[in-house]
């Protein structure tokens, strides 16, 4: 009897134990669900050069994305100006809900250019570029994504800068707050690049819906001409506190990419610590892969890129 209550008590205590180790592994799996998933899509920008040189028709966009292995895109407008020549800019919006549907594809933002200047010192020009806008607003919406990225390039003074882009930013989100939808600057050039400005500005606006799309790159705040693209004379002293500040802000981002080594990383920005600064911002929203340059092939890039963020992200 005592060798048979000594097997029973073992038994429960091996019972007993077993239920804890299940009860922890599930508490461990409730606390890995709670960890928020990483979100990839694919900026259209990537495979510019093939859509350029014909190779890629570019409403297959979002056929090669589902090939790539992501879920979500995000598009570009100005590729597609011979098509809205062509076609009318209604119709290529249509093209891209038919084509993102056909494939399971979440469509996430429309990256806005050469519609006017949201930044520009004549207010004639600011009214212009604000109504220009607004149709991508409408588009957003019909597509089911969650914001237009827009330029604020504007005059190269930082004073009347500031003036000029919170009147055209500020007109802009309130209307895009009718639609849901959220009005995203990016660091892109000049001072739009240089968070010392930015971020206060967006605060002042007080509009949630008002935001920023963070970049790994564009840290240019002046160029040697007083042209939105060329050559540049000064970058922003610190990419990294830059982007940090970016981040409080951010309703996207965009991890850009130039160059790799043979072990896959970029060997120009820093991933790890971009990956570390999204990480304790407390970002939860999508994650574009945007790969620029030439010593790999877009779509090679494109896995490049997406394979350094899963390694920085798992």
């Amino acid at each position: 009897m005592k060798r048979l209550h000594l097997i029973s008590l073992t038994t429960l205590l091996f019972i007993l134990t077993s239920c804890g180790d299940k009860q922890n592994q599930k508490e461990k799996i409730k606390v890995a669900e709670d960890v928020p998933k990483l979100k990839l899509s694919l900026a259209q920008w990537s495979l510019h050069k093939e859509i350029e040189t014909g190779q890629l028709d570019p409403f297959d966009f979002p056929r090669v994305a589902k090939e790539l292995g992501f879920d979500a895109v995000e598009w570009v407008n100005q590729i597609y100006k011979k098509e809205m020549d062509s076609l009318g800019f209604d119709a290529v919006i249509k093209r891209w809900k038919e084509e993102s549907e056909k494939y399971g594809i979440k469509n996430v933002l429309i990256m806005v250019d050469h519609a006017g200047d949201l930044s520009h010192s004549d207010k004639d020009k600011r009214d212009e570029a604000v109504e220009m806008h607004k149709k991508y607003v409408d588009a957003a919406e019909y597509l089911g994504c969650h914001a237009i990225r827009v330029n604020t390039f504007g005059t190269y003074n930082a004073e009347a800068w500031v003036e000029a882009t919170y009147d055209g930013l500020k007109r802009l989100s309130e209307y895009a707050k009718t639609k849901n939808i959220n009005v995203l600057a990016e660091n892109h050039g000049w001072f739009s690049s240089d968070p010392r400005l930015l971020i206060p500005l967006i605060e002042s606006i007080g509009l949630d819906n008002c935001g920023t799309l963070a970049d790994f790159g564009n840290w240019c705040i002046k160029r040697k001409t007083d042209e939105n693209w060329g050559e540049c004379a000064e970058e922003y002293p610190d990419k990294y506190e830059g982007f940090e500040r970016l981040m409080t802000k951010a309703q996207a981002v965009s991890a850009k990419a130039y160059e790799f080594d043979k072990n896959g990383n970029e060997t120009t920005l820093d991933f790890e610590k971009f990956s570390h600064i999204i990480k304790n911002s407390g970002y939860q929203g999508y994650i574009s892969v945007e790969y620029e340059n030439e010593t790999l092939s877009e779509r090679e890039g494109i896995l490049a890129t997406k394979n350094l963020l899963l390694k920085h992200f798992n």
